[in-house]
């Protein structure tokens, strides 16, 4: 196995495809959870270790309902990642955040309903804090990096995740504006709240491809329109990872590597020895006799 990467990047499998990623290894990983949604990609950037995964498959073939967020979340903590960036679409539900736009959120509203939200249960109950659940720390460093990467950037703003894979009805659409979400996606949860329960930093690169719905003097979302504002912004999503990479601190000036000391409930005694071992990865520090 490569060094641990410094950072990992969840998004599109085209993401990696660029030429300053270096010594490229596809890493195929087994988790408790079963395979994430595609091998891992290790390379070198900038001189430092970088990994890479396709969060729907290679190609685009698994809807965001369907995405094994566990095994994906899992398996980038298996090979050392401590810092997760997702590059995400989404659709805008404010007049400012415009087409081309990028947003670092600082907000996750879960509107959801079909997905596993928990690598917990089977007789392991954790109640673990997302007040706040994004990295603080690390979504600084990404706004910075992207920025830098001359994108035309906001920082903060509340992101709500439904489920898909259809679009919002504009009904629905303009509800959500009502509720004061600013941008609107089907990836981020549980996506975060598994980072969090990892103890990994995560932080969102969302990409606004469009105005949603609720915008009716602009065309109503669709494919095609997420797709190109998407290719258009390749690059600039690239010149950020580098960047980030380039400038990468790995002090964690968080509380994100201990985001479960005081959130496992169960008494040690009461754990059941298979739960033990399945989530030895995620709680061994924590469950040591």
């Amino acid at each position: 196995m490569p060094d641990k990467p410094v950072i990992a990047v969840i998004g599109g499998s085209g993401l990696y495809n660029f030429p300053a990623l270096k010594n490229v290894q596809m890493v195929d990983i087994e988790t408790p959870f079963g395979k994430p949604s595609a091998p891992i990609a290790l390379g070198e950037l900038s001189g430092k270790q970088i990994a890479f995964l396709a969060r729907h498959g290679i190609g685009h073939h698994i809807s965001p309902t369907e995405v094994n967020y566990r095994a994906n979340i899992y398996a980038l903590k298996a090979i050392g990642a401590q810092k997760i960036v997702s590059v995400s679409a989404c659709g805008s539900l404010r007049e400012d955040y415009a087409p081309g736009d990028i947003v670092i959120p600082d907000q996750i509203f879960d509107f959801t309903s079909r997905r596993m939200r928990s690598f917990f249960g089977e007789g392991m109950v954790v109640h673990v804090s997302t007040a706040e659940p994004l990295c603080k720390a690390f979504s600084s460093q990404v706004l910075e990096a992207a920025t830098a990467a001359k994108g035309v950037v906001h920082k903060g703003g509340t992101f709500i995740t439904i489920e898909g894979p259809r679009f919002s009805t504009r009904a629905e659409s303009n509800t959500f504006r009502a509720w004061n979400m600013s941008i609107i996606g089907m990836t981020a949860s549980p996506e975060a709240f598994l980072a969090r329960e990892a103890e990994m930093c995560y932080a969102i690169m969302a990409h606004v491809t469009d105005y949603d719905v609720w915008h009716i003097s602009e065309e109503p979302v669709s494919v095609e329109m997420v797709v190109r504002i998407l290719m258009n912004n390749t690059e600039l999503a690239q010149n950020a990872i580098k960047i980030l990479v380039e400038n990468f601190d790995d002090t964690r000036l968080c509380d994100c590597d201990h985001a479960l000391s005081d959130a496992i409930i169960t008494h040690r005694d009461r754990i059941p020895a298979e739960t033990i071992q399945k989530l030895d990865l995620l709680v061994k520090k924590y469950l040591v006799r």
